[in-house]
């Protein structure tokens, strides 16, 4: 929970996984093909079974595939894992749209 929010959703090593219920924490590796494994970092999380995605920020790809899935995404947050989560139980983040995406760093580029 002390770990900082990455810069960029599809190179993170780790996703942090919270049941807003139990609050019981899971951490995830970053196994998708931008890790050097297979899939997308999007497709990970489907799986997973994750219905919200809080990060800094993400590409139009990654925004497109979590929303067919059903995946909330909220962009623009910065700081720990904690700190982030109680901004979102306050309200703080809104939800981002597809126009989005990330664009502030040296990965805008590539695909998501």
């Amino acid at each position: 929970m002390n770990d900082t929010v990455g810069e960029h959703f599809g190179r993170v090593p780790t996703f942090t996984l919270i049941d807003a219920d139990t609050e019981a924490v899971q951490v995830l590796d970053n196994t998708s093909e931008h890790r050097g494994g297979a899939g997308l970092p999007a497709d990970l999380l489907a799986q997973a079974g994750v219905n919200v995605v809080l990060c800094q920020g993400l590409g139009r790809r990654a925004i497109q595939i979590l929303s067919d899935n059903g995946i909330a995404v909220h962009t623009g947050v910065s700081g720990t894992v904690s700190a982030v989560l109680a901004e979102y139980k306050r309200g703080t983040h809104g939800e981002a749209g597809s126009v989005e995406p990330c664009t502030r760093h040296e990965y805008h580029d590539q695909h998501e």
